[in-house]
């Protein structure tokens, strides 16, 4: 057991960062730099700014060339490369305190001193050692070995864990197994974790006489059973499982067993096996609490030298890095046709999609999805007629659209491709469903068809003599059956949406269901697409956009059908809403909302702005924070009432003056002054709202706010909302530096502290204006090196985010908390 403050770092070799559930992690803590340390930088640097992307920097041994790019000798080879997934975490270890027993959170072993500590593991049997910062128990056939503490810890009302780092191979043993165990004072009366190396289970036991019949086994995963803990929780005992020693999953609960809530225990690491070959497990980090820090990817590897020695400074960025570097988005409305299949809740995926938003000279319309899709050609039938591209197409999406225009229903211009033989093999596998959107004025016209090489399957989707969708199909060659919805007249010269759910035989239009289920056959093989008529007849006038075919495996139209409300840019959806339909645009799975008040928010149709800059814009318009979380690739979004009315009971921690480090000071100037915020919403009023007194004694502090509103009153609110908080600021600590490795049991309560934490620092100087200061944090810079972690939280007055309550003791008082919410 060492005094250190063990950092750990683990690279997920060969994982996509965006796919962390799949990433095996490589722990290379070893080979940090600790006198250099580990930096990690996260959030604003106020209240005001921007969040900006997470960053790391660290400097990493490589004197075996294990860390140089493109090495194939290397360990890591050849997954050692830009964008790699990292993670970054502290582990605290408990400090034991008082007298024997102790509860079984004290003991603790980083096992990195390379000697087994006598005092924590005085019954230790069988050459166990420490190698590499890590505890070894040998596994030599026909013998047994062990870490194996005093009996003076009790398990009950308490916790203990530890990191399963190396497994046992099988090694043509018959019997090979490693433990970790916490036994009563009766032989063969224990509870914990079995891995058996045969099988590759982990057994979740509670053991009498050396058996448990109704243990728990899973089928061990490196991935997620990665860190075990057994832990005593009123009158029930828990194993856990987890991924990174932070976020742990319950595998069994028991009713406590007497001996473990009226004895001391002893923990018990112990390994054998029968035979085969001889080789190791490894354990490490026992008792340590995880607080993740930082999740993201590696820039670059920087590879140097200083003589023969050798070594590389990497810099890391979290998910923001990824989201910077996507394209710009489509409309909300195209967002939606690919990625809509992902919340079905079934399997199903966009096939082939024509967004039909080509330039006026083309001559032909892409999909920007599928294999082997072929181009829509634009193809003459009779004489005369047109087809032109660029014309303007559904409202707020910023994207054209084609328009038809025959001569007759047999003479003019349309649309004809090849989907190609993978489409076609896997319309016979799964049902095909259909997303388009139309305008017309003429009725009696096809809007597409589908067919095979032979003509057997057919399917049509058309507009019968009084405007209404009909759904046209065979799959044997004969007649097409028609089936008649009860859409009433589309051809009104109206923007509609329309869907065919081939799995449920029914239609929507404009997101309603206007069928029950049709005369509708299953068309297997569809190879060849019309768009805008059918086989050279009933050939469309209007225009069409938007095109989609998607493969599912069960219905799924009425998922699809949501997509219409993309007309409106889903204006009036609330903030919450927004900010997860923005992440699935950008391929997030994780979602964070933290508080209440989420607003309605404008239109953010059309197309041409990046994830980021719409994600920002939400965040603006709600006076919310957005932000990657710090253990997973996933992001946070904060509505701005988590900050209201700051209570004492909720402090993160508390601080005294005297234990912050030099650097903390009292600010007090204009940098956040604003007593005049001119403010306007889209196709909405340009509004001014003005501190007139503030004006009076600093002069005009002026802001532009431009905010995604759906009213006006709502934009004068939010701009007073800004000027009531800024017209005159109070004084504040904008910086509070912290050695946290110092603070003792604080220590955590201090790494707990992210973006909208606030904490109190007290028993400020005399010269203070005023004895303590609650503080929100807004970011920070921590440096973490061997014994110390020094956080540098970046921080603005909290009582700036207090609100009127009607008699409330704090927040009714006239004159200093007459700010009304917003």
């Amino acid at each position: 057991m060492t005094d250190t403050v063990p950092v750990l770092v683990e690279m997920g070799w060969g994982g996509a960062v965006q796919s962390p559930d799949t990433i095996v992690w490589t722990d290379i803590s070893r080979r940090v730099d600790l006198m250099q340390g580990v930096t990690i930088t996260r959030g604003a640097s106020d209240e005001l700014s921007e969040i900006q992307p997470g960053t790391a920097t660290l400097t990493l041994d490589n004197a075996d060339g294990a860390l140089t790019p493109g090495n194939p000798s290397s360990t890591f080879a050849p997954y050692v490369r830009r964008n790699s997934p990292i993670r970054i975490s502290q582990a605290v270890m408990p400090v034991q305190s008082g007298a024997a027993p102790y509860p079984a959170a004290m003991l603790g072993d980083d096992f990195d001193d390379g000697v087994v500590d006598p005092a924590l593991w005085p019954a230790s049997y069988g050459g166990v050692t420490e190698v590499g910062g890590r505890a070894r128990i040998p596994l030599v056939p026909g013998s047994s070995a062990s870490y194996q503490s005093a009996r003076t810890w009790v398990l009950a009302g308490s916790q203990i864990a530890v990191k399963l780092a190396k497994l046992p191979a099988a090694g043509g043993s018959s019997a090979a197994a490693a433990r970790f165990m916490v036994n009563a004072t009766t032989s063969g009366t224990r509870a914990g974790f079995t891995y058996n190396a045969l099988t590759g289970t982990l057994r979740c036991v509670s053991e009498v006489g050396f058996s448990d019949g109704a243990g728990v086994t899973l089928t061990y995963s490196s991935i997620d059973h990665l860190w075990l803990r057994m832990r005593e929780l009123s009158g029930v005992l828990l194993w856990e499982t987890s991924p990174d020693g932070w976020d742990w999953t319950i595998r069994r609960t028991l009713a406590t067993p007497a001996w473990v809530t009226t004895g001391q225990v002893v923990v018990d690491l112990p390994a054998s096996r029968t035979g085969g070959t001889a080789d190791y497990v490894e354990w490490d980090l026992l008792g340590a609490t995880v607080r993740p820090r930082f999740y993201g990817m590696v820039n670059e590897w920087p590879v140097e030298w200083e003589g023969l020695l050798s070594s590389v400074t990497i810099s890391a960025t979290d998910l923001f890095k990824r989201l910077n570097r996507q394209p710009p988005l489509r409309s909300m409305l195209g967002m939606e046709v690919l990625t809509r299949d992902t919340v079905t809740g079934r399997f199903s995926f966009p096939a082939a999609y024509f967004p039909l938003s080509e330039p006026a000279e083309s001559s032909a319309a892409g999909s920007v999805v599928g294999a082997g899709i072929g181009a829509l050609a634009s193809t003459q039938v009779g004489a005369g007629g047109s087809l032109v591209f660029g014309e303007d197409g559904v409202p707020e999406t910023g994207e054209s659209a084609a328009t038809f225009s025959p001569a007759s229903a047999t003479a003019g211009r349309y649309l004809v491709g090849d989907l190609g033989p993978q489409m076609a093999a896997d319309a016979t596998t799964w049902a095909i469903n259909v997303q388009v959107w139309i305008k017309t004025s003429t009725t009696g016209r096809a809007i597409l068809g589908l067919r095979d090489s032979l003509l057997t399957s057919q399917l049509v989707l058309s507009l019968n003599g009084s405007g209404v969708l009909t759904v046209e199909s065979t799959q044997d060659g004969t007649a097409l059956v028609v089936g008649t919805s009860s859409s009433g007249n589309l051809a009104d010269g109206a923007w509609h949406h329309i869907v065919y759910d081939g799995s449920g035989k029914r239609v929507y239009v404009d997101g309603a269901l206007v069928s029950g289920v049709l005369l509708a056959t299953s068309s297997p093989d569809l190879r060849t697409i019309y768009v805008g008529g059918y086989r050279s007849a009933r050939l469309f006038s209007g225009q069409i956009a938007h095109l989609s075919l998607h493969l599912a495996n069960g219905p799924v139209g009425a998922v699809y059908a949501v997509t219409s409300d993309a007309r409106t840019g889903f204006s009036g959806e609330s903030s919450d809403w927004r900010v997860e339909r923005l992440a699935r645009y950008a391929d997030l799975d994780s979602v964070t909302l933290l508080g209440n008040t989420f607003d309605p928010v404008a239109s953010q149709g059309p197309a041409g702005t990046s994830v980021v800059a719409r994600l920002q814009e939400v965040e603006t318009t709600e006076s919310g924070k957005l932000y990657a979380e710090r253990d997973y690739y996933g992001l946070a979004y904060q509505s701005r009432d988590l900050r209201y009315n700051p209570s004492a009971s909720a402090e993160t921690f508390t601080i005294a003056y005297a234990d912050v480090e030099p650097g903390t000071a009292l600010a007090d100037d204009d940098q956040k002054l604003c007593n005049r915020v001119e403010a306007s919403r889209p196709n909405g009023a340009t509004q001014i709202v003005t501190d007139a007194p503030s004006v009076t004694e600093f002069g005009v502090y002026e802001q532009q706010l431009t905010v995604l509103k759906t009213s006006d009153a709502s934009v004068t609110d939010a701009a007073s909302w800004l000027v009531s908080r800024y017209a005159d600021p109070a004084p504040e600590l904008r910086e509070v530096p912290i050695e946290a490795a110092t603070m003792g049991d604080a220590f955590l309560d201090i790494l707990d502290a992210d973006i909208s934490s606030y904490f109190t620092v007290y028993d400020l100087p005399s010269q203070s204006s005023a004895p303590e200061m609650r503080v929100t944090v807004e970011g920070y810079t921590e440096t973490i090196k061997e014994k110390s972690h020094l956080i540098q939280f970046r921080t603005s007055a909290s009582a700036r985010d207090s609100i009127w309550i009607l008699d409330d003791a704090d927040y009714s008082v006239l004159g200093s908390t007459t700010r009304l919410a917003y």
